[in-house]
């Protein structure tokens, strides 16, 4: 038995014009869990990411800090969802300034209103797949890891993808992929153990890097 070790990426520039790059403090995130890797003698078969910059840059500074040459294969099937198409598709007011916490909330309101949409085939965003095919192009990484892995395997991508994949594993309701998905923290870990026959969650979202008090202001969502 093998275990799949899902990351969300580090902490992406949240409001700024390119959303898609990790901060500073994402990039201290994620040499900080090769950090506790390497000190823990973690070891990976292989590694998968999707193609977002902020995807690559987190297996980046994990690779620093961890300090293992192994290459990333690239999966498409882990690229998130566009929150700024979603959002459109509504047709509603823009939720304001994203730095200010009234914007901050009110444009996860419309997100997570945007989300449940989409899940339904209500509304069709702009350069977006339906729903189906989202979750089906994610879920097809662990049927392909339990074929060719036996061993642990990282997997670097974003909350939507991560979320749908542990909503498939627990047979949950699209409502609850959606919850889990505006819960998982930069960097957390999720793990799956994975047989030639099956796949099954073990963690979800959790955090083994940041528990020193030092690290407490590390801990982010967005």
């Amino acid at each position: 038995m093998g275990t799949i070790h899902l990351v969300r990426h580090g902490q992406a520039s949240f409001g700024s014009d390119d959303y898609d790059r990790l901060s500073p403090l994402g990039w201290q995130q994620g040499q900080r869990l090769g950090e506790h890797w390497r000190a823990h003698g973690q070891r990976f078969e292989a590694v998968y990411t999707g193609t977002l910059r902020r995807h690559q840059e987190t297996w980046q500074a994990i690779r620093e800090g961890w300090g293992e040459a192994l290459e990333a294969q690239v999966w498409p099937g882990l690229d998130e969802y566009d929150s700024a198409a979603l959002i459109e598709a509504l047709q509603a007011p823009p939720p304001g300034d994203p730095h200010t916490p009234d914007g901050y909330r009110a444009h996860f309101r419309l997100l997570r209103d945007a989300l449940r949409q989409w899940m339904d085939g209500v509304i069709s965003p702009r350069g977006m797949p339906d729903y189906e095919t989202f979750r089906r192009e994610a879920v097809a990484l662990l049927e392909y890891v339990r074929r060719a892995h036996t061993g642990d395997v990282l997997v670097v991508s974003s909350g939507g993808p991560i979320a749908t994949l542990v909503g498939h594993l627990l047979g949950a309701p699209l409502e609850t992929a959606i919850e889990l998905n505006l819960r998982i923290r930069n960097t957390a870990v999720s793990e799956v153990a994975h047989t030639p026959k099956r796949c099954a969650l073990v963690s979800f979202n959790a955090l083994p890097h940041l528990t020193a008090p030092e690290h407490r202001d590390w801990i982010t969502h967005a």
